[in-house]
This record gives structure tokens, sequence and C-alpha cells, in this order.
């Protein structure tokens, strides 16, 4: 009977000691796998925190790259529109010396008539009173004198329109290259006005301050100097009008 009951409380004890021993084994095993949880979500963290960083310095980067090929898209545009003023600045200047030296050479046109007119009066003076002397010597010599200075008349009215043909055919050129570049220009701005990238329309910038810079040579015929009796040649867009009877204007 206490070989029973001793036995009993060993089988007691023993369960005991199994229960402490299964809550122990699960608390180390709950403890183990809160650490587990804990360093889970560490890692975690630690993971999105990079991710995060990550994509702020990709943020930034692409910023700063888009920031900077503004920057470069802007100042050469800037630089564009800087060269295209310096080109038309130059090419106003040469413009307007251009204009001076027709001015000058329209002077000196007028001047040398007034001088061949004046000479005229004197020549028709003396000529008068050449053949006044020849009536003396007789009708054979004035006949001669009135032939020869008809062949004089006849060459100078040719000379005369040979230079009025010289001076129509320049303006048509003249008139030619006027026309082209309106139109060369008119494209260049439409396709402006449409171009669908910042690279197209700074071309077409280029492009256009090119053409505006080449105005002076296609609005102006090289050599041109306008004949005696010529048609002057066709206005330019924005050039003053001359004043009927102004011998010292050219309207161009």
């Amino acid at each position: 009977m206490a070989d029973k009951e001793e036995s009993s409380v060993m089988f007691s004890l023993k369960e005991l000691m199994n229960l402490e021993e299964d809550r122990i084994k699960s608390e180390e095993d709950d403890r183990i796998k809160a650490q587990q949880d804990v360093e889970r979500g560490r890692v975690d963290a630690e993971h999105r925190a990079r991710e995060a960083e990550d994509a702020r310095l990709r943020a930034d980067e692409e910023r700063r790259r888009v920031d900077e090929q503004r920057g470069r898209e802007e100042q050469a545009r800037l630089e564009a529109i800087r060269h295209a003023e310096i080109e038309k600045s130059r090419a106003e200047s040469e413009q307007r010396a251009r204009m001076e030296e027709i001015a000058r050479h329209q002077e000196h046109e007028r001047q040398l008539a007034a001088l061949k007119q004046s000479d005229g009066r004197n020549k028709l003076r003396n000529q008068l009173f050449f053949v006044s002397t020849l009536g003396v010597l007789g009708l054979g010599g004035l006949g001669y004198f009135v032939y020869d200075q008809s062949n004089k008349a006849a060459q100078a009215k040719l000379a005369a329109d040979q230079d009025k043909q010289r001076g129509e055919q320049e303006v048509a050129v003249l008139k030619k290259k006027n026309a082209q570049f309106e139109e060369e220009k008119k494209t260049l701005e439409e396709q402006l006005a449409s171009a669908p990238t910042a690279e197209d329309k700074k071309r077409l910038e280029a492009k256009l301050a090119e053409l505006e810079a080449a105005k002076g040579g296609a609005t102006a015929v090289p050599g041109y100097r306008p004949a005696v009796g010529a048609a002057p040649p066709p206005p330019v867009v924005g050039a003053k009008k001359c004043k009927k009877g102004d011998p010292t204007c050219v309207d161009f």
C-alpha cells in the first residue's frame, strides 16, 4: 500500500515536471518566435527604408537631369537668339552701307547729268556758231555735220536703251530673290509654329536666324548700279518710301 502511494506521488511529480518543462519549452518557443518576428520586422523595415531611399535618390537624380536638360535647352535658345540679333544687326549695317553707296552714286549721277546739261548748252552754242560759219562755207559741210550729229544721237540712244535693259534684268533678279526669301521665311515660320519637340524648334530657329542673316545678300544684286533712266529696284518690306522727284533717294 505504501509502495503504491509512493508510486502515485512519483507519477504526479513526474507529470508536474513534464508540464513545467512543456511550459518552459513553450515559453522559450514563444520568446524565440517573438525575437524572430522582431528581427523579421526590423529587416523588413530596413529593406523598405533602403527602397524608399533608393527611390528618393532616383527621383532626385531624374529631377536634376531634367533641370540640367532644360538649362541646356534654354542656354541654346538664348545663344541662338543672341546670334540672330548679331547677324540681324550686321545685315542691317550692310544694308545701310549699300543704301548710302546707292545714294552717293545717284548724287554723282545727278551731278554728272547737271554737268553734261551745262556742257550740252555750251556745245549747242558752239555748234550754232559753227553751223553759222559752215553756212558761209557751203551747204555740203553743213550736211556732213548734221549727219555726224544724227549718228552720235542714235548711238547715245542705243547706249541708254542697253543700260535700261540691263537695269530691268537686274531688277527682275532682285524681285525673284525677294520672293524666294519671303517664301522660305514663311515656310520656316509655319514649321516652327508646329514644331513637335524642343530639338526641332531649336533647329528651325537656327535655320530662320541663318535665313535672316542671309537677307542682305538676298535683297540686293551684287554689283548693281541703277542706270540713268532704268526702272528703280523693288521695295523691301519696311523700307522708307521716297518722295516723288527726290534724286538722292531710292526705294530699296
